[in-house]
């Protein structure tokens, strides 16, 4: 029974050092925030019934820009609208881009579709193509018809007459 119990704790209790350990080293790296745990990171302390409150209260203690780990996420949070300008407007280009995962990465064509394409020069011509071709005027009055007969087909299911058959 002790060595069921150690076996268990020894691991645990590694993670949690090693972790704590990499915090250190990285401290300077990040911005200030409340300590987190192993694996699920700060999201046992988030209050979800009033999260504004919460945040409200961290950035009291550690000021307008902070960090928070969410899971295995690192999250950047600011607080006050002179720090949300500075990231916005001057270092807009640092935050722009979408974090990868690896199953995006197998789903869309390694990141290269026009709704997982990190912000690039490859995101701009997707999104060129996107407004210039697949959403032009001419190109959304086309599928008007179908449209119309999904709103008809929905409205006629909801009302309650089952399945509309054509």
């Amino acid at each position: 029974m002790i060595l069921y119990l150690l076996l268990v704790t020894l691991p645990v209790l590694l993670v949690f050092i090693f972790s704590k350990q990499k915090r250190l080293e990285k401290k300077t790296l990040i911005p200030p925030g409340p300590p987190g745990l192993p694996f699920i990171g700060n999201l046992l302390q988030f209050d979800t019934a009033s999260p504004h409150l919460y945040l409200w209260q961290l950035a009291r203690k550690y000021g307008p820009f902070m960090s928070l780990k969410l899971g295995s996420v690192p999250v950047l949070v600011v607080s006050s609208a002179k720090m949300a300008k500075e990231v916005l407007k001057t270092h807009d280009l640092t935050f722009s881009s979408r974090p990868e995962f690896l199953g995006l990465q197998k789903l869309s064509y390694n990141g290269l579709d026009a709704a997982f394409a990190p912000y690039g020069e490859s995101w701009r011509e997707i999104r060129k193509i996107c407004v210039l071709h697949l959403l032009s005027n001419k190109q959304v009055q086309s599928f008007t018809p179908i449209r119309e007969d999904e709103v008809f087909r929905m409205t006629y299911k909801d009302i309650g007459f089952g399945e509309f058959k054509s």
